[in-house]
């Protein structure tokens, strides 16, 4: 099972399927193929998304894992200034009168930008999880699948949610690949049904 802290994972290497399930549980099946062939080049993905997840393989089984588990709160010192919170500084462009309403807000503009993007990410709409469920299918059928037969056709019929044409334009795929595939379009889809 996967939570949020270990979101599920799926690693192919080309097109057969290395090992599923969390973060943790996928880096060391990685690792050990890895060991055993080094040759090989797996990719690992978060089903949540299709992104590919990077992990750093070099040395042993735990120090790969201790790579992944996220720095604990206090582990370095702390000098003068803001806490670590995994900020990052990007810009944003807004009207004045944006500005002036965030600047008004407690707290700050920065405040009240991370406050409303919480909210909205709490409140995504059923459309929002189905958009996002659609790409994570796409992504991974593009990145693993883009060059077998049937793709284009595939990915249009993912997109409008027919199922049995999905089905039909994977059916020739290799056995991993149009599992996975087809996992995720199911989970779209329902996604999907639920946005109306």
């Amino acid at each position: 099972m996967s939570s949020p802290a270990n979101p599920g994972c799926t690693a192919f290497d080309g097109h057969t399927l290395v090992a599923s399930g969390t973060l943790a549980e996928v880096a060391l099946a990685v690792k050990r193929a890895l060991d055993q062939a080094p040759a090989c080049t797996p990719l690992i993905f978060d089903d949540a998304t299709g992104q590919s997840v990077e992990v750093d393989f070099r040395g042993s089984a735990d120090e790969v894992l201790a790579r992944l588990q996220p720095a604990a709160e206090g582990d370095a010192p702390r000098g003068a200034g803001r806490p670590r919170l995994g900020v990052v500084a990007r810009e944003v462009t807004l009207l004045p009168r944006h500005w002036y309403w965030l600047n008004s807000q407690p707290g700050g503009a920065s405040a009240t930008l991370r406050r409303l993007v919480e909210e909205a990410r709490r409140n995504g709409s059923a459309k929002d999880r189905a958009r996002l469920a659609g790409e994570a299918a796409d992504r991974f059928m593009r990145v693993v699948g883009g060059d077998l037969a049937g793709y284009e056709e595939a990915s249009r019929a993912l997109w409008r949610g027919d199922r049995d044409a999905f089905n039909r334009h994977t059916r020739s795929w290799p056995k991993d690949v149009r599992e996975h595939a087809r996992r995720l379009a199911a989970i779209a889809r329902d996604a999907q049904a639920e946005a109306g």
